[in-house]
């Protein structure tokens, strides 16, 4: 198969003629996200506050009368075929089963089961390739960029109509029910809604959002991505026994979720609930609070005031959540030492990469601190890049 040392929608487009002969009828693609505050707080049904990246990922698409649907990817050997009224067995529903494909194919597959799944869609059969320059296992969310650009291509050939928040929530159904990773709506709603220049303030309750300004240029910042390269799986068990944790304290807690509970609920809390689920509530709690606090410290005072929120963030998740690993500690505390205003892990944890919010004329001062650091510990040197809130979901051609 085409190997990605094309730009994504090049390796994307000579993937889907080498699979079938001819060029495809349109390309679509959606970004991959950085989640600036707000971690695991999503499934609570919190507040998040993420936004979408310049790292796309590229489906070049078109449809076939045969009912059937094959995807293949620059990142497998071999493309997967299923006929569209077998879907409903290739993700079987019963809890802990697991799809009859690869699970690299489970994603564009899962969006295809999700959109037919009670709507009188026309069922065509179509030929997917994909391309991606988002991370794979870096808490970029290279899944919901998948879903993303599968959604919007589906939805325009099939005529489903649906909008941006809709097929959102279809990429989460894909994730949840045909990959089996508990994840929230935060990944698919980054994807496909994302701005320029913009966050993405989401109430994972309402589903409300809103676009918070960054100003990142003006204000001569910069993001810097700070990938260990220590992979992480969401449908993993780490992931899974937190998310047990925070239904188990919010039962404990007679309450709906998380989301219900203020920062002066913690001492009852801390009474009721044995240490463990204690701290795994607390970090959700005052994440929650964070993210609140972000939110209004970007539309008062700019983005350099948010520095102090990150790094508490980080100290919530390392010694509450324990969804941090050493790779991800140094970064941030390297990154800190050499000046970062704030830094953070992003994603899911147990891997993936960590944030530093720098002066732009820092980055790469920063970035040769890190990898000083990594190089010190006896670690593999990390991938380091600054990214750019970036546009969702879209037609490119």
């Amino acid at each position: 198969m085409t190997q990605p040392t094309l730009a994504p929608h090049e390796a994307a487009s000579a993937l889907f003629n080498e699979l079938t002969g001819h060029a495809p009828m349109g390309l679509w693609s959606a970004p991959g996200r950085v989640n600036l505050i707000g971690e695991h707080t999503d499934y609570n049904e919190g507040f998040v506050l993420p936004f979408a990246i310049s790292h796309r990922t590229v489906a070049a698409v078109g449809l076939r009368d045969d009912g059937r649907i094959r995807v293949a990817s620059t990142f497998a050997e071999e493309p997967v075929e299923v006929h569209l009224a077998d879907l409903a067995q290739v993700f079987p529903t019963a809890p802990g089963s697991a799809p009859a494909v690869p699970e690299w194919a489970a994603y564009p597959l899962g969006v295809a089961w999700a959109l037919l799944d009670g709507r009188s869609a026309s069922g065509t059969g179509v030929d997917i390739a994909i391309a991606s320059e988002v991370p794979v296992g870096a808490g970029l969310s290279s899944s919901a960029a998948i879903e993303g650009a599968t959604a919007s291509a589906l939805n325009e050939l099939w005529n489903l109509g649906l909008s941006a928040k809709e097929l959102a929530s279809i990429g989460r159904t894909a994730e949840n029910e045909a990959v089996g990773a508990p994840t929230g709506i935060m990944d698919q709603t980054a994807s496909m809604l994302g701005a320029p220049d913009a966050a993405i303030f989401l109430d994972c309750r309402l589903l409300d959002s809103e676009l918070v300004p960054l100003g990142m240029a003006e204000a001569h910042l910069a993001i810097l991505v700070i990938d260990t390269h220590v992979k992480h799986a969401h449908a993993t068990g780490g992931y899974r026994d937190r998310r047990d944790a925070c239904e188990r304290g919010a039962a404990v807690m007679g309450v709906a979720a998380l989301r219900d509970l203020s920062v002066a609920d913690l001492a009852r809390a801390a009474e009721l609930m044995d240490d463990v689920t204690f701290r795994r509530v607390r970090h959700i709690v005052t994440e929650n609070q964070r993210v609140l606090d972000t939110v209004a410290a970007l539309r008062t005072h700019g983005a350099r005031a948010i520095g102090d929120l990150l790094v508490a963030s980080h100290a919530s998740m390392r010694d509450d959540f324990e969804i941090s690993v050493a790779e991800l500690d140094t970064a941030v505390e390297a990154a800190l030492a050499a000046g970062a205003l704030g830094a953070r892990m992003t994603g899911g944890g147990f891997g993936g990469a960590a944030i530093a919010l720098v002066e732009a004329a820092a980055v790469d001062a920063v970035s040769d601190a890190v990898v000083a650091a990594f190089a010190d510990a006896g670690f593999a040197e990390p991938h380091l890049f600054t990214v750019s809130p970036s546009a969702g979901a879209r037609r490119n051609k």
